[in-house]
């Protein structure tokens, strides 16, 4: 069989893709033949073989695997195709694949994620020999560097993917010892060395998992480890660096470079590690920081002239890892020791040290000392690279994408800067005081390069960018002192340090408060002509980026008679640009955005009389694919209608007149090219628009946009753009119905209301998927609303039937909300009359009251925004009052049932396990939901679960070392709790808002259960109610 498969492997790679595909439909069809997957492993273990067709047979082997091993597996197909000799044979073959003297690394890394999903499934109960083979051979002093290396990587994939916390725990010991043993073993290579670091430190993730549930025991575990680890760590982070390779021999595997990459791989492992321990047990490396902190320091002194050599002064290949994933270049040390060092500092040994060193050294400490060495430190490394400098002068939106923080590129540079951010939050003005020494001194040396200058003015950008972010403010005489040294960048002959000035000259306008604003206004004028003037490019995209630092740092008096000037620049540098080229300037359009709209927002009534709309909706048709630019745009054009409209009629007509054109106009230039996306921006801007309508609405609105909606909304399919055109006709209805009414289809003289129930029921189709029709049952109600039955007629049923129809497949939570709503209105109005509908509505054999109450009880907890809750609240209220025996004949689904199994269900385990509900009356859901709702009203309802656990660790963080600060949650959460708090002001709540206090809907819950408690039959239905619930009631008096 080998023969038959090693040519479907050739054929896998053919350039044709008939082939191809024909090959790798076969090589599934062998999934059944019992030799299938043993002859992969014969194929991928002959060292005769070609490499590419090894490496294709252990992919295609890996493949099969994960699809047909076990069910146990989460990307299991459905049938086990390896019969268990078979599987006992494979788990042979791969572990020795894995861990001989293999020399292909590929092979061996697919090996061994191989053996790591075998183990997932089999480990230990069908597979325990597996961890005692790998101890054996990673404890032989006689096993050869290849079969280590082998066995450590399958080790490290068993760590990340393979044990259970009770196996973990019962060979923790063993483990970390051997780890130990093979990592301080200096006859090793060290890159075998740092791969043993690298296993050691994956334990942590497993460690950090069961923490909470055995902190004692897994404190104890540590201590002991660490009594061994940590010394070694210290020792390795003091290694020298080995004789630096030239720039041809670094890519080779000879000595000199091996030696270079093995040990700043090692001393890498050994900061990351420092660094997860840090992370995971702050309070195990309290004692030890002090002497960390020296050596971190005493190394990226020493290695700074590596560095710049390296980087600075030429360009060496940076950020690039081993086949394992090991990152062995210099530049990645230094941002792992800066990182490390940024940690440190704030450790209290370490900053109690520093600070006492701060105070005796009284005035001078901002001239002598730690501050102003860790200053030139953190400079050193921020300097521009060679390689940075080659690429931002080829693509200038590289350049800015540093300075709006959207790179992904976390560098030297942007760690430094980072660095004195630190400081900068511990010691606020002293650090800027220090950078003025520093920055004066540096720019009045002659000797001083550009870099070293930019590099200076770089950091102080970032610690008062930062400033401006918490609102802190410098003194002005403090401001005042770095205007020599931003002079002399301004009128430097270098591109970047020029642009620096520029960017530091905003900044420190954002920071200087009130008095500076004459100095700022003179930044404004030198800004405003290098954007027309300047010879580079890269001043006049900072300079751009600038003016969103000084227009709000200065009055409106001289900022306003700037903002046509403004808007004729940056109209004259986007015709002087192609803004067309595709994603590669993404940045530079979103700052040109921000730009126009920080000017247009200083008195928006500026786009009746100048083309700055213009100029803002030619920036977004040109990135309408970039979800940050149509963000900016929409939240901008929001902004200026709301204003306008606020200004009277007569405003909002001049301004429709200005942009309808364009709108319109986009929408059928998107249609005719393809591009959705600017269709999808066009239909949004429309609702918008629609959204702050006058009422009236102009005459002539709903002509000039109604027959583009109807048509996007019958023939799109794209979920953005058919919501954003519902909203809209939503918007067109709820402003000037009566316009409505009088308008009918041009093409195909259908009325206006016969337009909206084909939309409707188009919607509504299950073809249409959820997210798309989402909006479709606010239209719907609203249509009812205000068409009333009279104008509906026979149509009413039929929509509500059609509405009932979809509410019971629907499956998204905004959707099922929309749908909902239409029933929930209309039992504001006649609650009654929904009921006899829905019991004599039919849905596929089910009685459509069993149908709508039981999506509508399911999901009322779950509803989203201010009003929509408060109807949702009401409409509830209206049903139970009814009293009306076939809404309690219902039975709906009620509380989840809890199955206390200990363990965290896998996607798999779900799958096959579903959660299983218990079963109520509607009344005593109805009942259940209000108690509910009475939590959300009084502000107290409980926010889901990941939310409130980060909340809890938050609150009960009591490490003495902790570097994040004590208001944020997590850096994945990326909100902090006050943030998270406030998510519902403004305004609508979001779908994640957190409820605020509603007064007026708490007391329409209080009156409610005061009512109803004294009726026949509640009682019984209080009893049904869990603990909880009755004590919340019980709470009310």
């Amino acid at each position: 069989m080998e023969q038959e498969l090693l040519q479907l492997l050739a054929a896998t790679q053919s350039p044709a893709a008939p082939t191809r595909q024909s090959a790798e439909l076969q090589l599934l069809q062998l999934y059944s033949n019992e030799a299938f997957p043993l002859s992969l492993a014969t194929i991928a273990a002959h060292d005769s073989v070609d490499a590419a067709l090894r490496q294709s047979a252990i992919s295609v082997l890996r493949t099969f695997i994960v699809a047909s091993w076990s069910p146990l597996l989460d990307e299991f197909k459905g049938r086990v195709w390896v019969n268990d000799a078979n599987k006992a044979n494979l788990r042979n073959a791969l572990l020795n694949l894995a861990t001989t003297a293999e020399t292909n690394r590929r092979i061996k890394a697919a090996a061994s994620y191989a053996v790591s999903k075998i183990a997932a499934a089999d480990f230990p109960e069908e597979w325990p020999e597996l961890l005692p083979s790998l101890l054996h051979i990673i404890n032989d002093p006689n096993s050869s560097d290849g079969a280590l290396h082998g066995a450590l990587k399958v080790l490290l994939d068993l760590v990340d993917t393979g044990f259970s916390e009770e196996q973990f725990f019962s060979i923790a010991r063993d483990l970390v010892s051997t780890l130990f043993t093979v990592a301080t073993n200096e006859s090793r290579k060290t890159i075998i060395r740092a791969l043993a670091i690298s296993v050691f430190r994956s334990c942590f993730d497993t460690l950090e998992m069961v923490l909470e549930q055995h902190k004692a025991a897994v404190k104890q575990f540590m201590d002991e480890a660490l009594s061994g680890w940590s010394p070694f760590f210290l020792s390795v982070m003091k290694l020298p660096l080995p004789q630096r390779p030239t720039e041809e021999e670094e890519s080779k595997d000879t000595e000199v470079p091996s030696q270079w990459r093995g040990v700043i791989a090692l001393k890498l492992q050994a900061v990351k590690t420092v660094m997860k321990i840090r992370m995971v047990f702050p309070t195990l490396l309290t004692t030890q920081s002090p002497q960390l902190f020296t050596t971190l320091w005493e190394e990226l002194s020493n290695i700074q002239g590596h560095y710049f050599e390296m980087f600075v002064q030429d360009e060496r290949q940076g950020r690039l890892e081993d086949t394992d994933g090991l990152p062995y270049t210099l530049d990645f040390l230094v941002l792992e020791e800066i990182d490390l060092m940024q940690a440190l500092i704030k450790a209290p040994p370490v900053k109690a040290e520093l600070q006492a060193q701060l105070q005796n050294a009284n005035e001078a400490a901002t001239t002598s000392g730690w501050l102003p060495e860790i200053i030139k430190l953190a400079a050193t490394y921020a300097q521009i690279t060679t390689e940075e400098e080659g690429i931002w002068e080829i693509d200038v939106n590289l350049f800015l994408s540093e300075e709006t923080s959207v790179t992904a590129n976390y560098t030297p540079r942007t760690c430094g800067g980072d660095l004195i951010i630190k400081l900068g939050e511990w010691l606020k003005v002293t650090v800027v005081q220090a950078l003025v020494v520093y920055i004066n001194n540096l720019f009045a040396d002659a000797s001083s390069t550009w870099k070293t200058r930019e590099a200076a003015l770089f950091i102080l950008n970032q610690l008062l960018r930062d400033f401006n972010e918490v609102e802190q403010q410098i003194p002005l005489d403090v401001a005042s002192s770095f205007t020599n040294s931003i002079q002399f960048a301004l009128q430097n002959e270098q591109d970047y340090l020029r642009a620096r000035g520029y960017l530091v000259a905003g900044v420190l306008a954002q920071t200087a408060g009130a008095d500076f604003q004459p100095i700022a206004a003179s930044y404004l004028e030198a800004t405003m002509k290098a954007i027309s003037q300047d010879s580079s490019e890269v001043v006049q995209v900072a300079c751009i980026r600038v003016l969103q630092d000084l227009l709000p740092a200065l009055p409106s008096s001289t900022t306003q008679p700037m903002q046509i000037p403004i808007i004729s620049s940056i109209s004259e540098f986007i015709a002087a640009h192609d803004l067309r080229e595709g994603t590669d300037n993404d940045d530079l359009k979103v700052t040109l955005a921000e730009t126009l709209r920080d000017t247009i927002m200083i008195e928006p009534k500026v786009v009746l009389d100048s083309p700055a709309l213009d100029v803002l909706f030619n920036v977004a048709s040109n990135g309408a694919e970039n979800f940050h630019l149509v963000m900016v745009v929409t939240e901008t054009f929001e902004d200026i209608v709301q204003y306008v409209s606020q200004q009277g009629a007569d405003a909002y007509v001049r301004l429709c007149e200005k942009v309808l054109p364009s709108l319109t106009g986009a929408i059928d230039v998107g249609n005719i090219t393809e591009e959705g996306a600017l269709t999808v921006l066009a239909a949004d801007l429309l609702r918008a628009l629609a959204d702050h309508g006058s009422e009236p609405l102009p005459n002539g609105f709903v002509a000039t946009v109604m027959p583009k909606l109807s048509r996007l909304l019958l023939e799109g399919n794209d979920s953005e753009l058919v919501r954003a055109a519902t909203l809209a006709v939503c918007h067109i209805l709820s402003h000037d119905f009566n316009q409505f009414l009088a308008w009918r289809e041009p093409q195909s003289g259908k009325d206006a209301i016969e337009t909206v129930l084909l939309i409707i029921d188009h919607l509504l189709s299950p073809n249409i998927d959820d997210v798309a029709a989402a909006e479709v049952g606010s239209l719907a109600a609203v249509l009812v609303e205000k068409a009333g039955s009279e104008k509906l007629g026979p149509y009413l049923p039929q929509l509500l039937q059609a509405v009932a129809q979809r509410l019971a497949t629907a499956q998204q939570a905004q959707f099922i909300q929309s749908l909902i709503l239409v029933f929930a209105r209309l039992t504001l109005i006649s609650a009654r009359e929904v009921i006899d509908f829905l019991a004599q509505l039919n849905l596929d054999g089910q009685s459509g009251l069993n149908v709508v109450l039981s999506k509508w009880l399911e999901n009322s907890v779950n509803f989203a925004g201010y009003d929509e809750i408060k109807q949702n609240i009401i409409a509830l209220c209206k049903l139970y009052n009814l009293e009306d025996p076939r809404v309690a004949q219902v039975q709906v689904k009620g509380d989840l049932i809890i199955q206390e199994t200990g363990r965290i269900k896998t996607r798999s385990q779900a799958r096959q396990n579903p959660d299983q509900f218990t079963t109520v009356s509607a009344n005593l859901k109805i009942v259940k939901v209000l108690v509910e709702e009475l939590a959300g009203a009084s502000g107290n309802k409980e926010i889901d679960a990941a939310t409130a656990a980060a909340l809890e660790e938050a609150d009960s963080e009591d490490d003495e070392w902790e570097d994040l600060p004590s208001n944020t949650l997590d850096l994945g959460l990326g909100v902090t709790k006050q943030e998270l708090m406030s998510f519902g002001e403004g305004g609508t709540e979001g779908s994640f808002a957190v409820r605020k206090r509603d007064d007026e809907t708490q007391a329409l819950l209080l009156q409610f259960f005061q009512e109803v408690s004294a009726k026949p039959g509640f009682q019984e239905l209080f009893a049904a109610l869990t603990p909880a619930e009755q004590d919340k009631l019980r709470s009310l008096g």
